[in-house]
């Protein structure tokens, strides 16, 4: 199991991160050995959400070796000329380190705000990925859609990585949305605050399935759970009023639900639920803290990692 780190966006009242704050994080991130640093993309929102794409470039020297990942950047809501622009800068920036996650957004004011019909994001969403593709090669050959077209355009110079950097998708876990991972994506991700670890694994499962009829090699598509939602405390009354009183309403969801969902709690009861999701079939999961980002990653790297591997020794006889 691989852990990764969001960077801290969303101002939950702490204030927007300032580029120093931002750079700090990411250091100590690379630091306490987290994998990948990602960076989620919204327009609009209930909080003030600093622009995920260009506060991740801001911090390419800061993370090092780290994967940088995009979980998920909009490529409909943005234009996938403006977006494979700047990925690809960033891909180049960072010496190829970039996994570029996509998703159509789930936020019809998002669509709104730049004029689209939020009903055509997913048809869009698919054109967008073949145009991103066709933006990013060498051969020149274009892609021409409904939608988009890439005739004409040439974007240079161009990412570090040959062809673009991977291209991960973002699903819940719908028999549709599976289906166009495993015929479009590089990689899939799952979304921590819409799954929990039995769905998760089921849809794992089936995404192996669409794989396979693909012909493709499912034991070798890798895969993600992004915006798992954290705060690890000894007082667990402490946790339960983030869950309650900042995420719940932030996000429009139901608390009980949420706390099924995500590691929200004692060290113990945070490590307990991933384990479930490492048995799942989870292979890298990517914690966003809803408060005091610098120490709570400090803290779930002493306090949870531990826990969650001893579990992962004691499973495989180790």
């Amino acid at each position: 199991m691989e852990f990764g780190v969001h960077l801290p966006l969303i101002d939950f009242g702490e204030g927007t991160p300032s580029l120093s704050k931002l750079r700090d994080y990411t250091r100590a991130a690379s630091d306490l050995g987290y994998s990948h640093l990602c960076a989620n993309d919204h327009l609009l929102f209930g909080r003030p959400w600093l622009d995920g794409p260009a506060a991740l470039a801001s911090v390419i020297d800061a993370s090092r070796e780290m994967t940088l990942a995009t979980t998920v950047a909009l490529p409909v809501v943005r234009h996938p000329v403006a977006l494979a622009k700047s990925l690809g800068a960033i891909d180049l920036l960072s010496g190829g380190r970039l996994v570029a996650g996509l998703g159509p957004g789930s936020s019809a004011r998002d669509y709104q705000a730049v004029g689209l019909d939020f009903g055509e994001r997913w048809k869009r969403l698919d054109e967008a990925v073949r145009a991103l593709r066709a933006l990013w090669r060498a051969d020149g050959e274009p892609f021409v859609g409904r939608y988009y077209s890439t005739e004409g355009v040439t974007l240079e110079p161009r990412p570090a990585t040959p062809g673009g950097p991977p291209i991960w998708l973002g699903s819940w876990g719908s028999a549709v949305g599976l289906r166009r991972v495993a015929g479009l994506a590089d990689g899939w991700l799952a979304s921590g605050y819409n799954t929990v670890p039995e769905q998760f694994g089921a849809n794992r499962e089936a995404l192996a399935g669409h794989l396979r009829a693909a012909g493709r090699d499912a034991s070798a598509f890798p895969n993600g759970i992004a915006t798992m939602w954290t705060y690890v405390s000894d007082d667990a009354a402490e946790a339960e009023r983030l869950l309650t009183e900042v995420l719940a309403p932030a996000l429009g969801r139901d608390p009980d639900v949420l706390r099924e969902q995500l590691p929200v709690g004692t060290p113990e009861a945070c490590a307990e639920r991933l384990v479930r999701y490492v048995a799942a079939g989870a292979q890298r999961i990517f914690l966003w803290p809803l408060a005091a980002p610098r120490a709570q990653i400090e803290r779930f790297r002493e306090r949870v990692v531990p826990l969650v591997q001893q579990a992962e020794t004691g499973a495989t006889g180790g």
